[in-house]
């Protein structure tokens, strides 16, 4: 197994030990008290393991993983690592999943899975406004 090497954001960091030593019944919520994820990839170009918490946008069972990185002009870390290895473990709240993601190319599928994402947390829309980049978007699905 590869080594973890925590996030070098201290919020990051401590959101990650919070919410996998308490099983998410601490840690599972941002600021404003929105539903967190973490997501387990591994690093594209350390090999290492690194873990993220991202906001629980759920498709049925699968999970979709936006890049938005607050609006900023360049896509987050973890999305390179996903495009260079699409496993990897989800763990919402005591729940731990093996998973398989891939980045949503078809304009159709993203365009639901979008106004999905923005319907459960509508600062997306602003995101997206505020960069030139489009925004990234994953599907994690069960192995």
């Amino acid at each position: 197994m590869a080594e973890y090497i925590p996030s070098p954001s201290a919020w990051v960091r401590e959101q990650v030990e919070l919410y996998e030593r308490t099983n998410g019944a601490e840690g599972s919520t941002d600021a404003a008290g929105q539903a967190v994820i973490i997501v387990t990839n591994t690093g594209n170009k350390s090999g290492a393991v690194r873990k993220t918490p991202l906001m629980r946008v759920c498709d049925g069972k699968r999970y979709v993983l936006v890049g938005s990185k607050g609006g900023a002009p360049e896509d987050p870390l973890w999305v390179y690592n996903l495009r260079a290895q699409p496993l990897v473990e989800i763990r919402d709240k005591a729940q731990v999943m093996a998973m398989r993601v891939r980045e949503v190319a078809d304009a159709a599928e993203r365009a639901r899975l979008w106004a999905l994402a923005v319907a459960a947390f509508p600062i997306y829309a602003e995101y997206q406004q505020k960069t030139q980049r489009q925004i990234a978007l994953f599907v994690a699905e069960a192995l």
